[in-house]
């Protein structure tokens, strides 16, 4: 159902903003809206401007918990804290100033780190060298380098230039690719020396004077270095976690303390600001649920500094009320279907218990088997629960509906032999009808089914016009009450029909189908007859029989084939069935031997799954097209509470 509203404009001392909010309005929920835009008639309005005294700090607890909110609330589940505004500003600053230092701590020594893990890097791939580092950067009359060169490169060095060469080679170490030297020459030398080494793509590696002792010495030594400050680091991480787990029940209480303040000072983007004298006040506009705003009322009754006025005239604001839901807990996972197509204006009926109701109705007929719905129900259940899926809820529901129709088809996953059906089986039910002959009794139903939903939609939509005012949707719509006697007349003959009884007298058909028709065919100017406009017929007479016929044989083909929609309910159903009996054929249930059960386990999983999805959206598109086209035109806004999410 939707809730009843009303629209409160609430006010008082500027001063004593934060206070009300707070105190009041936090426990309420309240659809605000823009004060400016709604008093905009008053003299002296302002924009209630202010600036968040605590922004940083609301910033600083948000990237604290964002940064470190799995080790505040950790395995042990801290409860907050609680605590005023002052203090929750004193944690924050003194939690961000310690993990300040600590972290600036830290970022120091992965900057030692990250040097000692270059500089490894860089003598690693001479580990093979026995010589003391130290004292080769010290070489005056004798030029060295560190470097590498291609392997293939190097074998032709070594085969066609090395023995020309007035160089000393020490290969220390290669890879896939690679060969690490270090070649010593003389200093005469070396310029021819480096030119040739250049030409073999060699790549000089520069090794700073910071090593001490062989490569393998200067490793070991760095190795050590780089665990003392890894171990430094951890300390650290130690010490932050220690700290934050001891402080997590005051850093929780802060963080919601300055949550709620900054929700109460966002509510100013919304409020407005008079003087009266010399005194300024603040306005808050908005809507609440008929039973918050009496209950706020009687908690205010008594503070002498807070007034709340109830705008009984909607026509004065800018806005109508916008569409709070409330149902029972059944019903909360459909609203997902509501809210795809739009949600109800607040003067629409709330189609979620019709829209409930069917939906299962019509999926279970669709997919009538026992032990499927089972499994819907049951897995459907389960992901509710655990994971909140509203779509999981739904399927939930409609597994209840599938096992009801498997019962009553006798079809308990695909077998159809092991109870007796408490209705039919809906491949070999069969019907006599006049004229028509024989059809499947489930197509009939189905048909039946239709006719009844579409006139209730059109009674709905003649609820919906008296709630509007909207006389043509009352009167002359194809869904109004001309539309529903035209349908309901028609529908009355069929079943009389049908059913072996006289039909009415010719005069009685012609006032049943004739009048309907002629007041449908004359809508435009009788409806502007009774608006009192100039002109009755606009585009002249001609124009208006052509659109007229036009129109009228697009409205009865309309009835015919939407009603004809409804085949469908009665087409899956009987092809579910068709379906399991292709499974039971291919498990060897036919060759009267032993079946296979792999086969028949694959098979209703298959079918679950992907005829379960075709029904679903078959029904929803029933829903939609059939149902909803015809009262329901979705236009509300949905009710926002300040503050917080609505749920789902």
């Amino acid at each position: 159902m939707i809730e009843k509203m009303q629209f409160l404009s609430i006010t008082g001392p500027k001063a004593d903003f934060d206070r009300v909010v707070d105190t009041y309005l936090s426990k309420y929920e309240m659809h605000l809206e823009n004060a400016l835009t709604e008093v905009k008639n008053a003299q002296g309005i302002a924009p209630f401007t202010e600036e968040n005294p605590y922004k940083q700090e609301i910033g600083q607890i948000r990237s604290i918990l964002k940064d470190y909110g799995n080790v505040i609330t950790g395995e042990k589940k801290a409860e907050p804290k609680a605590v005023s505004l002052e203090e929750a500003v004193s944690i924050v600053r003194e939690t961000t100033e310690t993990l300040s230092s600590c972290m600036e701590e830290k970022n120091g020594l992965k900057e030692q780190l990250a040097r000692m893990d270059a500089s490894y890097r860089k003598i690693v791939p001479f580990i093979g060298l026995n010589y003391d580092i130290e004292k080769i950067l010290q070489f005056d009359n004798v030029k060295y380098s560190f470097g590498r060169m291609p392997l293939e490169y190097y074998k032709k060095l070594q085969d066609y230039v090395y023995d020309s060469l007035d160089a000393l080679i020490l290969e220390c170490t290669r890879d896939r690719e690679f060969v690490y030297v270090l070649y010593f020459v003389p200093r005469r030398e070396e310029d021819k020396v480096d030119a040739v080494f250049a030409s073999m793509y060699f790549e000089k590696i520069f090794i700073p004077d910071e090593y001490k002792g062989t490569p393998e010495q200067a490793i070991n030594q760095l190795h050590q270095q780089m665990k003392d400050c890894q171990e430094k680091i951890f300390a650290i991480d130690v010490k932050i976690a220690e700290i934050l787990e001891t402080r997590a029940p005051e850093i929780l209480g802060a963080s919601e303390r300055l949550e709620r303040y900054a929700t109460t000072f966002d509510v100013r983007k919304y409020a407005a600001c008079t003087k009266h004298d010399i005194h300024t006040f603040y306005i808050i506009c908005g809507w609440m649920s008929q039973r918050d705003a009496e209950a706020f009322r009687r908690e205010i009754a008594d503070d002498e500094n807070t007034f709340c006025f109830v705008e009984k005239d909607p026509s004065k604001l800018l806005d109508g009320p916008p569409t709070k839901l409330r149902h029972p807990a059944i019903l909360k996972p459909f609203e997902m279907f509501l809210e795809m197509y739009g949600l109800p204006s607040y003067n629409e009926i709330d189609p979620t218990p019709l829209m409930a109701l069917t939906y299962m109705v019509f999926f279970g007929f669709m997919f009538g088997d026992l032990g499927q719905g089972a499994l819907l129900f049951l897995g459907g259940a389960l992901l509710y629960k655990l994971k909140g899926m509203r779509l999981a809820g739904i399927i939930s529901c409609c597994g209840v509906c599938s096992m009801i129709f498997g019962l009553l088809f006798g079809s308990v996953f695909g077998f159809e032999d092991v109870f007796e059906p408490l209705w039919l089986h809906p491949q070999e039910a069969m019907t006599n009808l006049p004229f028509i002959g024989r059809l499947n009794t489930v197509f009939v139903v189905a048909i039946a089914i239709g006719m009844g939903v579409i006139l209730l939609c059109m009674i709905l939509n003649i609820v919906n016009g008296i709630r509007q005012g909207n006389r043509e949707r009352i009167f002359l719509d194809t869904n109004g009450l001309a539309g529903l006697v035209f349908y309901g007349s028609a529908v009355a003959c069929i079943l009389l029909f049908m059913t072996g009884h006289t039909l009415p007298a010719a005069l009685v058909l012609v006032i049943m189908f004739g009048i309907p028709l002629l007041l449908l065919f004359l809508k435009e100017p009788i409806m502007n007859r009774l608006e009192k406009k100039p002109k009755l017929i606009e585009g002249g007479v001609g124009m208006f029989i052509t659109q007229g016929f036009f129109e009228m044989f697009e409205m009865l083909l309309s009835y015919f084939s939407n009603t004809l929609s409804f085949v469908r309910i009665g087409a899956f159903a009987v092809s579910h069935a068709a379906m399991m009996s292709v499974v039971m054929m291919l498990a060897g249930a036919e060759s009267g031997g032993a079946l296979s059960w792999p086969v028949v386990i694959l098979g209703n999983l298959f079918i679950c799954g992907m005829e379960g999805l075709i029904v679903g959206i078959q029904v929803l598109r029933l829903e939609y097209y059939e149902l909803f086209s015809r009262f329901y035109t979705g236009g509300g806004r949905a009710f926002k509470p300040y503050g917080r999410e609505e749920t789902a």
